[in-house]
């Protein structure tokens, strides 16, 4: 078929045809067919050092592995007749040693090939160039003097070297010259001034060049420069010294580094500023260099072509340049060519897409022939930069170039086309294991092979299939990846591979596991030096995972120092150094994920002390310190405190003056006169205060008169006709000077006009005498010194000394408003009469008797209440009622007490009675009770009898009805009737006057015992009951258990049921029963009589009382089945079995009568049934076995010979249910026991005939 018409549809069609065939980075098995591919070559320009070897590199692999040769300039260069030249084994890469030989008859462009049977493949041609470092060309540099201010140029011009060098300035020293915005180094190398100074001067301005290859450094001659100061230069605007004129072009390639430069000169030296014209510079690749004078932008690309505007400034005026960039672009891919796979007859496509500026140009070559030169006439179909190769057949592989080059360079691709039918074959291994942490994406190859290329195929767990959605993604090259892997994901994963040729599948396994992620932190601390300081850091993290915990200090490892304490969880550095300060971080990693946390450690201390105090601006009252504050250590310092020492008046005592902030470094200190100072300053952060400074020089201040007079003046008498006068006298720091006295001045107040002073010197009273008895004075202290006076002292009230009140208070009443209280009120006495300060009145008063007593009771304590100020009344609370009370009063002053006024008598009302003395009980009878008690200790009046109120108390502490009698005063004994025998009574008892009753007095007592009713066994070790009795005791039955119920009037809290097997003994069981009056006893075993009694016990666990013993007898459980004996189905099925016995029977008797019997013997060895068993003539059994064995009986129909029922037969019978107890029917007939007899259990009864089977037992073998 024409190939022609056979891709008429186009190449849009066979593009989406073949698109299956193209794989990513596809990789042929080595041990299959295949041609060459390159791996590894030289760069296309290859610079060598003539000291060096020559290598250029050649590697491929292939099948069979490639042969290798070379081209240089286009023609065969044979290495092997060159000793100079090596090829490595198996290997194209070429060793050429240049020592001793010219390097330039090396140099030229190479080319290697690799080649076999199924194709070749080319490297890049690779240009070989020798490294050069010319001299500079001999030049003589003229002298250059310029004006201060001018611009000047010092040109460098390096030699042409391979590659170019890098240029520097230095002089004769190797200094190298400053650069700052006015020197700058433009990027050919020439130095630029904007404006000369004088310090430019030197004579030695040397032009460096460095070749890298050789790393040799080639100088130009010395330059001198004289910078001349006779004319200088003005300031001018700027002008550009580089690029001239006002627009210049670039052109820089895609891919490579923009560079551009302005240098501007002027007066002051101007700034340079970029910008880019119609758009912004790109973000992220531009940088500035040379002081803003270089514009530098990476990584070129088509939208960095435009205008870029510098702008030279200064402050008279600007100017401006344009640099116009255009971008070209030397071949770049957009899609290379790939290698291809194909199986015979299939049809697949090669495509080489590339760009550039100008468009490159696509040339064709196979096996590094040209495309029409290899295939002539009928060689696959080309469409400019596509290849379509149709019905391809075994043999036809080749390799493929594709060249394309613009005026800039040129690409070169392999791609081979391998025609092979190959089944597939998976080369991922098998059961392998992927972990990957939850959240994070799983990827699980596949990577296969075969031809045609094998469909892949997705299984999870062997069953499902695998679709391309999320959260799946198959990817071309069989990869199947899981966007966020959740553990539902973890499991197996088979993946298949298919083709016409055959199927492959692969088995690999997912395990989703928990994030590692650090819980608590460590955390900031701050830590004063020599303490510890702790960095937490919990961790969770998948427990199947090993985890590692290490701790980092600023990125670095730990020191090696016992104080750092690694724990599981911590970190702990003890007695901590400043050089612990840092970053701490904790990184917890697995094998498959980590985190970190970090946190820093201050290391703080107290400051260390200031420095340097120097005293300034001294004055008569102030001086200014100053001086240097010590180190923080860390904490920012907060307060700096001044003290002072007062080297006249208290050597050695060092005393707080002020405080200033922390952010100062001197104070302004306001000083007292006639002090020999010293200072000294302390600073304070938050540790605490730093030791303190050294002290400063001593400053002496002038004396004075003093500033300030003494305080805390008082005038006090302290006897009667004296005035003494104190103070608190001021101290040396307040002296202001030698010759500290005080004038102490004084006047009677409103009485006298001129005052009477006395001096006073080294003392702090003055005591002044023959003054009226306490009256008021005007006193005044006032310092004076050698120096002067103090200022005027301020005005005190004093008084003089005071004697005893001479006047009692008069007019007393009593006013009785209750029993217990009375008012008192008397009239104020007079202030001459006080003779002192009214401190406040005293009022005395004692009970002299009761009202019904006719004489004085012996020692009533006095009491005596005091009340402040100028009262005139009290209240006298608590008193005695029916009582007769004396009462005085008297007035008080700072001497004392004055005389008692007379005596006034009053009565208390009658009150209330207080309780009966004592309550006694007597006589306990059965129904009776005796009750005797005394009289209140305080009638309180006229007592008119007694009130009894009694109640009988229960068990549970409830009282029952109340009674109530009264008896007359003249009673104290009685004795009660009708009361219940063995029962507790509380009793209340109160005195009554006419005013009402008194508080009560109570008692419980109990009656005498019933002994009729108490009938306790004494057993030995047992105390006999004693006390209250028990009522009847009843019993019952309920479903869950006997229930007792009794009555208990005794005192007792602690009851018990007890109970006991009968005819057991075994010790008798208990259960508490306390506050109840009836229990049910719960899990005793149905069919068995017990014992039960009522017991009351004392703390020490004895028993008091106790009923006498019942016997309960608790009932076998009733069956809860259906009663299947009356229904239908049974009585049929019971014919039926009967009726089949029968038959059985009949065909045994005879079968016997036949002859056909033989021995058990024989019929047990022969067979090894354990269901087989033999029968006994002497219970009316078969004694031989049937000689048809299927007359075998039926399973569960009878009991083995040995009397015991096997546990994989029927063993479900009604004996189980009915707990195993005799057989026994309830009072209804009802069966509640056994339908057979009890099983034998001696192993002795063996041999003996079981009774016959339980219907049941039959009937349950069955179902």
């Amino acid at each position: 078929m024409d190939k022609k018409q056979k891709w008429a549809p186009g190449l849009e069609g066979v593009l989406l045809m073949l698109l299956s065939h193209i794989a990513a980075g596809l990789e042929v098995p080595l041990d299959l067919p295949q041609p060459p591919t390159i791996t590894l070559q030289s760069p296309k320009d290859y610079i060598f050092d003539p000291r060096d070897k020559i290598v250029i590199q050649c590697e491929a692999k292939g099948n069979p592995h490639p042969s290798f040769s070379w081209t240089r300039n286009g023609t065969n260069f044979d290495g092997e007749t060159d000793s100079k030249v090596v090829m490595k084994p198996y290997s194209g890469t070429l060793e050429i040693d240049i020592s001793g030989e010219k390097a330039e008859a090396y140099e030229g462009t190479y080319q290697c090939t690799a080649s076999n049977e199924h194709g070749k493949a080319l490297t890049n041609n690779i240009v070989i160039r020798q490294s050069r470092s010319p001299l500079w060309s001999k030049e003589k540099n003229e002298a250059i003097q310029v004006q201060k201010g001018s611009p000047l140029v010092l040109h460098c011009r390096p030699p042409a070297g391979l590659p170019p060098p890098v240029i520097f300035w230095m002089d004769h020293n190797f200094q190298r010259v400053p650069l700052d915005n006015r020197v700058t180094q433009a990027l050919n190398g020439d130095l630029y001034f904007s404006n000369v100074l004088p310090e430019d001067t030197r004579s030695n301005y040397i032009c460096y060049a460095r070749f890298y290859h050789t790393q040799t450094i080639q100088q130009k001659d010395p330059i001198s420069v004289t910078v001349l100061t006779n004319n200088p230069k003005g300031e001018r605007r700027p002008g550009f010294m580089w690029p001239i004129g006002e627009m210049s072009t670039k052109m820089v390639l895609r891919g490579e580094t923009l560079e551009l430069e302005c240098i501007a000169e002027g007066l002051p030296t101007p700034e340079v500023m970029w910008q880019k014209d119609g758009g912004r510079l790109p973000s992220g690749r531009t940088s500035f260099h040379e002081f803003k004078k270089t514009l530098t932008i990476i990584d070129v690309n088509e939208d960095d072509a435009g205008d870029y505007r510098c702008t030279a400034t200064n402050k008279l005026g600007s100017v401006h340049h344009i640099i116009k960039v255009t971008v070209k672009a030397a071949p770049f891919w957009i899609s290379a060519p790939r290698n291809l796979i194909l199986a015979p007859n299939e049809t697949g496509i090669l495509t080489c897409r590339v760009n550039g500026n100008p468009k490159p140009k696509i040339n064709w070559f196979v096996n590094g022939r040209s495309f029409k030169d290899f295939y002539e006439d009928n060689g696959p179909k080309v469409e400019e930069d596509t290849i379509i190769l149709s019905n391809v057949q075994s043999g036809s592989s080749a390799v493929f170039q594709c060249n394309a080059s613009n005026e800039f360079g040129y690409l070169l691709a392999n791609a081979f086309v391998s025609v092979l039918a190959e089944p597939p074959r998976i080369l991922t291994p098998a059961n392998k294991v992927y972990l990957v942490i939850m959240n994070n994406p799983a990827l699980l190859h596949c990577a296969s092979f075969g031809s045609p290329i094998p469909a892949i195929t997705w299984f999870k767990d062997g069953q499902t299939n695998i679709k391309n959605s999320d959260p799946y993604v198959i990817h071309e090259n069989g990869t199947l990846e899981i966007n966020m892997a959740q553990p539902m994901h973890s499991g197996k994963y088979t993946c298949t591979a298919t083709n016409n040729l055959g199927f492959k599948e692969n088995h690999v396994f997912l395990e989703v596991k928990e994030p590692t992620r650090i819980l608590t932190q460590p955390k900031y601390r701050v830590v004063q030096r020599g303490m510890s300081a702790l960095f937490e850091c919990r961790v969770k993290h998948d427990t199947s995972l090993i985890i590692n915990i290490s701790w980092l200090k600023d990125n670095g490892e730990l020191p090696d120092d016992q104080r750092f304490e690694v724990d599981d969880e911590s970190l702990t550095i003890r007695d901590v150094t400043e050089e612990d300060a840092g970053t701490y971080t904790c990184i917890t990693n697995t094998i498959l994920d980590q985190d970190s946390a970090s946190a820093m450690l201050t290391v703080v201390e107290k400051p260390d002390p200031p420095t340097d105090l120097e005293l300034t601006d001294q004055m008569e009252r102030s001086v200014r310190l100053t001086w240097i504050p010590g180190d923080e250590n860390n904490s920012p310092i907060q307060t700096f405190l001044i003290e002072y020492m007062d080297m006249l008046h208290q050597p050695g005592v060092w005393v707080n003056l002020t405080e200033v902030p922390g952010t100062s470094t001197t104070a302004q200190l306001q000083l007292s006169p006639y002090v020999y100072y010293m200072f000294r300053v302390r600073a304070q952060n938050d540790v605490g205060y730093s030791d303190p400074s050294v002290p400063s020089a001593q400053y002496r201040t002038n004396p004075s008169a003093p500033d300030e007079n003494p305080t805390n003046v008082k005038g006090v008498g302290t006897e009667p006709g004296n005035l003494v006068i104190s103070w608190k006298p001021l101290t040396g720091f307040q002296s202001n000077g030698p010759g500290l006295e005080y004038k102490v001045m004084w006047r009677q107040k409103d009485v006298e006009d001129d005052w009477t002073s006395m001096n006073v010197g080294n003392n702090s009273q003055l005591t002044v005498t023959q003054t009226p008895t306490y009256v008021p004075y005007e006193i005044k202290v006032q310092a004076f010194n050698d120096y002067g006076n103090g200022p005027e002292p301020a005005v005190v009230t004093g008084f003089s000394g005071e004697d005893l009140p001479l006047s009692p208070p008069d007019g007393v009443k009593v006013t009785v408003p209750n029993s217990t209280l009375a008012e008192v009120q008397w009239d104020p006495v007079s202030n001459p009469s006080i003779r002192g300060e009214l401190k406040g009145y005293r009022v005395y008063y004692r009970r002299v008797r009761g009202q019904h007593d006719s004489q004085e009771e012996a020692e009533q304590q006095e009491q005596v209440l005091t009340f402040s100020g100028n009262r005139t009344e009290a209240m006298l609370p608590d008193l005695q009622p029916y009582s007769v009370y004396n009462v005085f009063v008297t007035v008080v002053n700072n001497k004392g007490e004055g005389p008692p006024s007379p005596n006034k008598t009053f009565e208390t009302p009658e009150g209330v009675p207080g309780p009966p003395s004592f309550l006694n009980t007597m006589d306990h009878g059965l129904d009776t009770l005796t009750l005797k008690w005394g009289p209140p200790l305080s009638n309180n009046g006229h007592l008119t009898g007694y009130t009894l109120i009694y109640h009988p108390v229960n068990t549970t502490n409830e009282l029952g009805p109340a009674k109530k009698k009264f008896f007359p005063a003249n009673v104290t004994t009685i004795t009660l009737d009708s009361l219940n025998a063995s029962m507790l009574y509380k009793f209340y008892l109160n005195a009554e006057t006419r005013k009402g009753p008194g508080p009560n007095i109570t008692k419980e007592a109990y009656t005498a015992i019933d002994t009729a009713l108490i009938q306790p066994p004494v057993q030995p070790g047992k105390v006999p009951s004693v006390g209250p009795v028990f009522g009847t005791v009843n019993t019952s039955v309920s479903e869950e258990g006997p229930v007792i119920s009794w009555e208990y009037f005794g005192h007792q809290k602690r009851l018990f049921v007890e109970y006991v097997v009968e005819n057991s003994e075994d010790e008798w069981k208990r259960e508490s029963v306390n506050g109840t009056h009836s229990h049910t006893i719960k899990g005793l075993k149905p069919g068995t009589s017990y014992w039960v009694r009522v017991v009351a016990r004392d703390g020490a666990d004895l028993a008091v009382h106790e009923t006498t013993n019942v016997l309960v007898t608790v009932p076998a459980v009733p069956n809860r089945q259906v009663d299947i004996a009356t229904q239908g189905w049974f009585i049929g099925l019971m014919c039926a079995i009967a009726l089949l016995i029968l038959v059985l029977l009949i065909v045994c008797f005879i079968k016997r009568n036949k002859g056909g019997k033989y021995p058990v013997k024989e019929k047990e060895d022969a067979h090894q049934d354990p269901e087989i068993q033999p029968m006994k003539e002497d219970d009316g059994t078969f004694g031989e076995y049937s000689d048809t064995e299927d007359h075998k009986p039926l399973k569960g129909s009878r009991t083995p010979s040995n009397g015991t029922v096997r546990r994989d037969e029927s063993d479900d019978s009604l004996v189980d249910y009915g707990e195993g107890g005799d057989g026994q029917f309830n009072e209804d007939g009802s069966f509640i026991g056994q339908y057979s007899g009890k099983k034998e259990k001696d192993t002795h009864e063996g041999n003996e005939s079981s009774e016959a089977p339980s219907p049941v037992n039959a009937m349950n073998s069955f179902v």
